[in-house]
Parts: structure tokens; C-alpha cells; sequence
């Protein structure tokens, strides 16, 4: 069989999931049979692993390696050496140098330097790193006791979810790797796989690609003409086609995308979490990131926002929990757009985000405080679900990096 290595990263093509099911086929049959081919699983994920990083991306294959050893170390040694002595400053030099690669992979993408001979980073890098942040932070907490090597390689190796998520936490993914489910329990696993792979089909290969493929490029190309030859007037409605066209791909490709990770995890018996739950039904900007890229919103939730919040209130940083919240949320959300890219527009992006939670937060304030007063009827709430929906596509035209490519075209 002749393997075009390129064409085989994760979920990009239907060929891909030719290849892909048919290596689950002893899976499913151990499963089905109530019993867990731990080995056959690791051998699998490292194959397909081995065909990601393959060609012309080997030299990424070999960052990973080394970036495993680097956080494997900082891991255990933070383990080891909290079993015997619990200070503070150890644990925040674990999560110091556990994100330090992450950052020099989205400083050196952003401000590249040539004379480097060799590839910085590699594709799942801010995933995995999440993850180990995310163990190390329980581990202090105690909600880790101890990380069992095997385990752990497995977790942050998690085939499916390796590039782009769904981001599992630990203990979770743990539950379900250390048994196999009974017959009826994985026969409603399969049920639910074999639906999210489908809907994942649907969304990315169908409504995204029209979105994304079909109509955007025509869209864009009319919003530029446009603005070169008529001004402001007749590009604005561009822009607005363009920015619900944009919106409705990001979300199809990503959702597909988040379907199929979690589709396979069925099949492997494994309950990823799922990353999108109907966000374009939300009624205000704290629903919609509760519903957006839930594992990823969760994870800043938890180990950003909340930690930095309980940090401030006991140094007494505020004295007005108000304001303290509003610090927390545009600390949040600029990590977050850094996290996206050095860019103006990610960074905007998290700037919107943060100041329409915080506009969000003081609209709640007061219809708390005159409770009765304001009417709240279907009306009300679908026009709330309008209001947020365009507040989000709005966002996402700043996100999408199509506002500096508009300036440019003027020029």
C-alpha cells in the first residue's frame, strides 16, 4: 500500500479515516469483548503518530521527543520532591519552565529568525503543554496524588486529540483507561462514535467546506475590489458577509474537526469531552464561552482565572471584588489572544472578549438590582441570542485578521 505521508495528518482528508478505521477493527473487537489491548492501543497511537511526523515533518517528530523528556522531568521531579517537601516557589518554577517552550514557539513564529537551521515546535505543542500544567497544578493542589508514568505517556499522547484537542484532564482520561467497559457500555459508546463521525463529515467536509472553501474566497475577493473601487460604502456590506461567512466556517471546520477527535475516542473507549455545545444559541458572552471551545474555556476558567482571583484575594491585591473580576477576565482573555498569536488582531480579539464580559457583567448587576422592572419574555431572549450571535461574529472578522488585510488593500 503506498502511504502519501503528507496527506496524513489528523482528520484533513476522507482517505485519512480509511486508513484510520481499519486500524481500530482490533480495538473495537477487544472492547466489544470486554477487554483493553493496552499495547496494541500504544503501538497504534505511535504509528500514526510515526505518519504525522513523517517526510517533511520529521524534524518536528524529534521536538516532540525531546519536549516529552523536558516535561516528563519537570513532572516527576515536581512529584518527588513535593512528597517530601511542599514549598511554593518550587511549584512555580514547575509551571515556569513547564510553559517556557510554548512561549519561545509562539515568540520565534511571530518574530521568526532565519539564521535558526531548524524547526521550532511541533504540531500539538500547546496541548500537551496544557495538560502538563494541568497535572502539575493538581498535583499541588492534592487532587493528584501520584502520576503513573505509562498512564501519563499515554495522556499527553492521546492520539486523537494530540493537535488541536479536545483538552481531557488527567484523572478523568485515567478512569477510563485503567478499564474496559462493559458490552453495553461500549455498544453505546460505539452508538455515539459512529454519530459524532458522522456529523463530523457533515460539518467539515459539507458545510465547511462551502463556508470556507466555496464562499469565502469570493466573498473576500469582492470586499477588496470593492473597497478599491467604491469607498467605505458598498465594502462594508462585504465586510459583513464576509464576517458571518468566516464565523459560520470556523465554527463548522473546528466543530468537525472536535467531532472526529471525540469519535475516535469512542472507539477507543475513551470519553473525551466534547468541545462545542450549540454556542450560536447563547444568551450573552459568559453563555457563549461556556458553549465555545468548552475544554479549552475550561481549562483558562480553572487554572487562569480562578487561581489568579484566589491569589489577589489573599494578598488583598483589590480591595472591590468588582474590580478584581474585571482584572481577572482581561488577564484572562489577553493571555488567551497571546496564547493565539503576537499579533494586534488576536490580541484585540481577547480585549473585545474581555471588556464585553465585563459590560455583560454590569448589565446583570443591574437587572439584579431592579429585579421586576425589566421585562423578560420570549422577545427579550431571542433578541438577546441576535445580540450576542453578532457580538461573537464581530469578534470573530477582528480574529479572523481580515480587517489588516483590508487596510493593506486600501493602501
Amino acid at each position: 500500500m503506498n502511504f502519501n505521508f503528507i496527506n496524513l495528518q489528523p482528520y484533513a482528508n476522507p482517505q485519512y479515516f480509511i486508513y484510520l478505521m481499519i486500524a481500530l477493527i482490533p480495538m473495537i473487537i477487544g472492547l466489544y469483548h470486554g477487554k483493553r489491548f493496552k499495547t496494541y492501543e500504544a503501538i497504534f497511537s505511535l504509528v500514526f503518530l510515526f505518519l504525522i511526523f513523517d517526510g517533511s515533518h520529521w524534524q518536528q517528530g524529534i521536538n516532540l521527543l525531546v519536549y516529552l523528556v523536558y516535561e516528563f522531568a519537570i513532572t516527576f521531579f515536581y512529584q518527588n520532591y513535593r512528597q517530601k517537601e511542599n514549598k511554593t516557589w518550587v511549584f512555580y518554577l514547575a509551571v515556569i519552565l513547564a510553559i517556557i517552550p510554548l512561549s519561545i514557539v509562539k515568540v520565534l513564529t511571530a518574530f521568526p529568525v532565519k539564521s535558526i537551521p531548524f524547526v521550532i515546535g511541533f504540531l500539538g505543542i500547546s496541548y500537551i503543554t496544557f495538560k502538563n500544567v494541568q497535572v502539575i497544578m493538581e498535583m499541588r493542589d492534592g487532587a493528584i496524588k501520584k502520576v503513573d508514568p505509562l498512564t501519563y505517556a499515554r495522556f499527553l499522547l492521546f492520539f486523537p486529540t494530540i493537535s488541536s484537542g479536545p483538552i481531557d484532564r488527567y484523572r478523568r482520561f485515567k478512569k477510563d483507561f485503567d478499564k474496559a467497559p462493559s458490552r453495553d457500555e461500549y455498544i453505546t459508546d460505539l452508538q455515539f462514535a459512529v454519530r459524532y463521525l458522522f456529523q463530523g463529515f457533515l460539518y467539515k467536509f459539507i458545510i465547511g467546506w462551502f463556508f470556507g472553501t466555496y464562499w469565502l474566497p469570493k466573498i473576500s475577493q469582492a470586499a477588496l475590489l470593492a473597497g478599491n473601487a467604491n469607498g467605505g460604502l458598498k465594502l462594508s456590506w462585504w465586510v459583513v458577509a464576509y464576517m458571518y461567512c468566516y464565523s459560520m466556517y470556523l465554527f463548522f471546520d473546528f466543530a468537525g474537526y472536535s467531532l472526529f477527535a471525540v469519535s475516535i475516542s469512542y472507539f477507543m473507549g475513551i470519553h473525551t469531552p466534547m468541545n462545542f455545545n450549540k454556542p450560536f444559541i447563547s444568551k450573552n458572552i459568559k453563555d457563549f464561552w461556556n458553549r465555545w471551545h468548552m475544554t479549552l474555556s475550561f481549562w483558562f476558567r480553572d487554572y487562569i482565572y480562578m487561581r489568579f482571583t484566589f491569589f489577589a484575594m489573599k494578598k488583598k491585591l483589590f480591595k472591590n471584588r468588582i474590580r478584581l473580576s474585571q482584572v481577572s477576565y482581561f488577564l484572562l482573555f489577553l493571555i488567551m489572544g497571546f496564547w493565539h498569536g503576537l499579533t494586534w488582531y488576536y490580541i484585540v480579539y481577547g480585549i473585545f472578549h474581555a471588556t464585553a464580559i465585563c459590560i455583560n457583567d454590569v448589565w446583570l448587576r443591574f437587572k439584579k438590582k431592579h429585579k421586576g422592572q425589566i421585562p423578560h419574555n420570549k422577545f427579550t431572549e431571542w433578541f438577546a441570542i441576535f445580540l450576542t450571535f453578532n457580538v461573537v461574529c464581530f469578534s470573530f472578522l477582528i480574529f479572523s485578521g481580515f480587517l489588516s488585510q483590508l487596510w493593506f488593500g486600501w493602501q
